[in-house]
């Protein structure tokens, strides 16, 4: 979706992101994320205890509360690690130095991440409704709602402000270099969302497969709601539409998946075709933030919208764990949402902030105009001329 000569920059950013999360994962991560922590600080952040994945052995089992091999939980668990800062890049694509991604990323992690990861997947932490008893929110996350897509969506929001628009954003057009690799990315998200989902049940089992049926069920939904709803107030259905519902479905219904029903899926699908459109259509513009791949406006609204749904739909027809927290489960459900986008909100203004002042935020504003490609890669995507 970005330019010709900024989508290197993009592409190099992402791959590193894969680098050094898994550098920190290694390290600490995994330990800070899933150790049971201790103390007043242990329903926030974990312990060293499984630092450089000491004790984290491919032939045991018990991690994660699963029989599968601690090794795996371990590396599954790594690939929502990856993606979420990932995910940021999107709203501030094309103006952001590498340099400062790197710095951002590696704080982020830290600050945000581990600490939700934590609270919510750990099972000794703060929002560990489902797992620890004695959670100070009892609210449920099936695969990543507030861990991934409303921590990335928020920050992404606030940092796109602090960094500014694009050099010419709203004055001269910016078209995507290739509508047909964002179809074929499209497509190849949704199969690897399964993975995600489905993935999360721990086990090909009843909850697995409803997983697998609620996400597709509800993007398939928000991605033609997304194209009808074009076609309906544009005119003409883009394929930019029917992908960005495709992904505003997966992420509306992520927290929810093993929690819902496949008829509850259906009118989540409709919700993430309809909420997350106006927010990229008319919220954006009102307010004029420039979130250049819309990132807040799938993934933050989205986010947040499945996250609450999630407290409406929730059943003990899809999943016994809901029974006893079904009462008081969308109270939760708010709190956890307004905690997420509190301490996100906060962490990354300080953040950037940092960043800003030991290396700097954006590149200059002649590099800016020739593309980072070049400048900050010494390759080029496409020939130019």
């Amino acid at each position: 979706l970005v330019r010709k000569k900024n989508v290197l920059s993009v592409l190099a950013q992402c791959l590193a992101i894969a680098g050094l999360v898994t550098i920190l994962w290694w390290a600490v991560g995994y330990s800070l994320s899933f150790g049971a922590g201790a103390g007043v600080t242990k329903a926030f952040i974990g312990d060293l205890s499984f630092k450089f994945l000491e004790g984290v052995d491919a032939a045991k089992t018990g991690a994660g509360f699963a029989w599968i091999s601690d090794a795996m939980w371990c590396m599954f668990q790594l690939t929502f690690a990856i993606i979420t800062p990932a995910l940021i890049i999107g709203a501030i694509a094309e103006r952001m130095k590498f340099i400062s991604v790197m710095l951002f990323v590696t704080l982020w992690m830290f600050a945000v991440y581990f600490p939700f990861a934590h609270m919510v997947w750990s099972g000794t932490g703060f929002m560990c409704g489902p797992l620890n008893p004695d959670a100070g929110i009892k609210a449920i996350d099936f695969a990543g709602g507030t861990v991934v897509h409303m921590t990335s969506g928020w920050s992404a929001l606030v940092l796109c402000i602090i960094l500014g628009k694009r050099k010419g954003y709203g004055k001269e057009p910016m078209p995507p270099h290739s509508m047909v690799l964002c179809m074929v990315g499209t497509g190849m998200l949704w199969v690897g969302w399964y993975g995600f989902n489905a993935g999360s049940a721990l086990g090909a089992d009843a909850i697995a497969s409803n997983a697998f049926a609620t996400t597709t069920l509800a993007a398939a939904v928000a991605g033609f709601v997304w194209g009808m709803l074009e076609w309906v107030l544009r005119g003409k259905p883009s394929v930019l539409g029917f992908c960005s519902g495709i992904v505003g479905g997966l992420v509306v219904i992520t927290p929810a998946a093993g929690f819902v029903t496949m008829n509850s899926a259906v009118i989540m699908g409709v919700l993430a075709g309809v909420v997350p459109y106006f927010g990229v259509s008319i919220l954006k513009k009102a307010l004029g933030y420039d979130d250049a791949l819309d990132t807040f406006g799938v993934h933050g609204i989205g986010g947040t919208l499945g996250a609450i749904l999630t407290g409406v739909f929730a059943s003990e027809k899809a999943n016994a764990l809901v029974g006893p927290l079904k009462e008081g489960l969308l109270v939760a459900q708010f709190k956890a949402v307004a905690l997420t986008i509190v301490w996100s909100v906060v962490a990354t203004t300080v953040i950037a902030l940092v960043v800003k002042v030991v290396v700097g935020l954006r590149p200059t504003p002649e590099v800016e105009e020739e593309g980072l490609d070049i400048p900050e890669h010494g390759e080029a995507g496409y020939e130019l001329h």
